[in-house]
């Protein structure tokens, strides 16, 4: 699949505290970075609104000097609070037409798709890039209902031309696979979060997708 122009980052980081394993969070994203991942999303579900802040200080910070843009999950007060490029909500969280009335053009607005109803959702409109929730179940995303699988993202490819990013269960067995079938992007938590050497990690996805 060719690089879309609207979301050239094709190897795409989700990162949490408690998904790094071995090594502290911030040291996988950098050496995540320097493996060749695109973009970050920070995902901490359970943290305070000022806690969430600081850590996502931290992590912008650190994308800046790599020259990489960072995503805030579900949590628009930290997305502005740290200026991030962009904004990830789910199904059930705040509403992209929400978030585009109070916020207008300033985030990049990524929704998850879970359901093929949602393509003709007027929240359409509002958002930039979708993320095609879960490709195989994964035990970091549990309130999800469809498992797309390989054939969901050649289904969706034909149904939309807005830049698709394949998230849930991604592993480097499946990265070149889900590529081709469509997706512009591939998404990874355990993958990279889970490895002893995060760099090698990502620099053998990243070599995948090519």
């Amino acid at each position: 699949m060719p690089i879309h122009p609207n979301f050239p980052y094709p190897l795409y980081l989700v990162i949490s505290e408690k998904d790094c394993v071995h090594l502290p969070w911030l040291q996988v994203a950098e050496e995540a970075i320097r493996g060749g991942v695109d973009i970050i999303q920070l995902r901490e579900k359970e943290l305070d609104t000022a806690t969430f802040i600081q850590r996502a200080m931290a992590l912008k910070a650190l994308t800046d000097r790599y020259g990489i843009p960072l995503v805030i999950n579900d949590n628009v007060e930290v997305a502005s609070a740290v200026d991030a490029w962009g904004i990830h909500v789910g199904r059930t969280d705040r509403q992209p037409q929400q978030i585009h009335e109070e916020f207008g053009h300033r985030f990049q607005i990524g929704w998850s798709l879970e359901l093929l109803d949602q393509l003709q959702d007027h929240n359409m409109d509002f958002v930039q890039h979708l993320g095609v929730s879960p490709i195989f179940p994964t035990p970091t995303k549990t309130n999800t209902i469809t498992a797309w699988g390989m054939h969901g993202i050649r289904d969706l490819r034909t149904q939309t031309d807005k830049p698709l990013i394949a998230i849930g269960g991604m592993q480097l067995a499946h990265a070149h696979e889900a590529f081709t079938a469509g997706a512009n992007s591939i998404a990874v938590v355990s993958a990279i979060c889970s490895s002893l050497d995060p760099r090698k990690a990502a620099e053998e996805l990243k070599n995948s997708l090519s």
